[in-house]
């Protein structure tokens, strides 16, 4: 490709890349993904059926009510013989009976079972809370991580532009010096060379920053429907107090609140089949109706019957061979399990704090450094440059501060949106991501 036409193409792409877009701020994206992410969704669901196993129609609280009708109809042959004698026989006499009854039945006392067994579908739904907390806390994460890519691809973007900008000059110079015999043609030729490698640069850049957005806009759940820039401005909270975040973590952390609540649900656990142990009393109620229309063999060709019913009855397993013995030995088990998994957590937790909050100073530092050379090499760059118009410097000397600038813009962004990012993972293992203005 001629070197024309490769600048002719990058100015294309700059000037459609020069339109007004949109800025998606840090609060806009959470926003969208609180309202669009598809795992937040399903993870709602879960919540919508766990209201629903948590609500008193699932509780065994209420009676049971059920309606019965039926119907018989017999044709029999019969032989009667009646104490005077007589003897009468049928052949084909029919009979008939019906019968309609409302039957209710309530559980007056069941050993606290289902007490028990509601205050665990109510555990159950706090857990699965927690579920929806961890999900959007990771879908934070997620999000962020892919905005902060998309910044520092749209930062590095404009770092190399503008070495790409210099560059044409530098070709420009190059080809007047040639023109005029002040250079030899060696020096246009490398010129060209290094202003094809850099639109080469900017064009796998731009494509690089496309894709991320393509990226950041699925966990949006594809929210932004027009082309969207990113805010490339961040702070730091360089003032966190590490033992008051220290605590915060153990109180606030999402795995442990997690193991919490499933160490009551084990103790609710072991109450439920305790409960097994003690008896059963029921209240039991009826109201029906039944006819009966008999054959001839009969002393009353029709019979009906309608009234009320009602009673209690007692139902105790004296022993089940042992079954619910195991079952409470194995829920006490579990329960000790779960005891035994949050200390686990907890020195895990520990561990992984330390890391972050360290993890986060370091990148912190690196930034600042990083920022500092940026300095140096822009201050280098700018000599060289003076000195490449005065001819004191040959055009490698003046490409190689050329792209130690470059290199230096390159390294800063990565520092500064890395350091972001382990602010943000300390936060999470914080239990403070969401407490957070972004």
């Amino acid at each position: 490709m001629h070197i024309k036409t490769i600048i002719a193409t990058f100015l294309l792409f700059t000037q459609a890349s020069l339109v007004a877009q949109e800025v998606l701020t840090q609060e806009k994206a959470v926003s969208l993904a609180l309202e669009n992410n598809y795992g937040i969704k399903l993870v709602n669901k879960d919540l919508e059926i766990a209201n629903n196993n948590a609500d008193i129609l699932n509780s065994g609280y209420l009676p049971t009510l059920t309606g019965n009708a039926g119907a018989n109809i017999n044709r029999d042959n019969t032989e009667a013989e009646f104490s005077d004698g007589r003897v009468t026989e049928l052949k084909g006499a029919e009979s008939s009976r019906y019968n309609a009854s409302v039957d209710l039945n309530y559980v007056l006392f069941d050993g606290l079972g289902r007490s028990y067994n509601y205050k665990r579908l109510k555990e159950t739904k706090a857990l699965t809370e927690l579920e929806v907390r961890a999900t959007i806390e990771n879908t934070v994460m997620q999000l962020f991580t892919i905005y902060y890519n998309v910044a520092e691809i749209a930062d590095n973007y404009n770092a190399i532009t503008q070495t790409f900008e210099i560059s044409k000059d530098r070709l420009k110079r190059s080809q007047y010096q040639f023109e005029y015999g002040q250079n030899t043609k060696l020096d246009v030729l490398n010129a060209e060379v290094d202003i094809n490698n850099d639109s080469i640069t900017v064009l796998n850049t731009r494509q690089q920053l496309r894709n991320y957005k393509r990226d950041l806009n699925l966990v949006l759940g594809n929210a932004v429907s027009h082309e969207f820039d990113v805010d490339t401005n961040i702070g730091f909270n360089t003032i966190y107090d590490k033992e008051a975040l220290k605590q915060k973590a153990i109180a606030n952390n999402i795995s442990i609140l997690q193991a919490n609540k499933n160490i009551d649900i084990s103790e609710l656990g072991i109450n439920s089949e305790k409960s097994a142990f003690l008896p059963t009393v029921g209240l039991i109620g009826s109201y029906g109706w039944n006819k009966s229309d008999n054959n001839a063999a009969s002393f009353v060709s029709v019979s009906t019957t309608t009234g009320l019913s009602g009673g209690v009855n007692l139902s105790w397993n004296l022993f089940d061979g042992g079954n619910t013995i195991t079952r409470v030995k194995n829920a006490k088990i579990n329960l000790e399990t779960q005891k035994l998994q949050k200390e686990q957590l907890l020195l895990t937790l520990e561990r992984d704090f330390n890391n972050a909050w360290d993890n986060y100073h370091n990148r912190l530092n690196i930034f600042r450094l990083e920022e500092d050379n940026i300095r140096t090499s822009q201050n280098n760059f700018d000599r060289t440059q003076e000195k490449f118009k005065l001819g004191q410097v040959n055009s490698i000397e003046f490409r190689q501060a050329q792209l130690n600038l470059l290199n230096a813009e390159l390294n800063r962004n990565k520092a500064k949106y890395l350091a972001k990012i382990a602010e943000l993972e300390m936060l999470q293992i914080s239990g403070e991501l969401l407490n957070v203005e972004f």
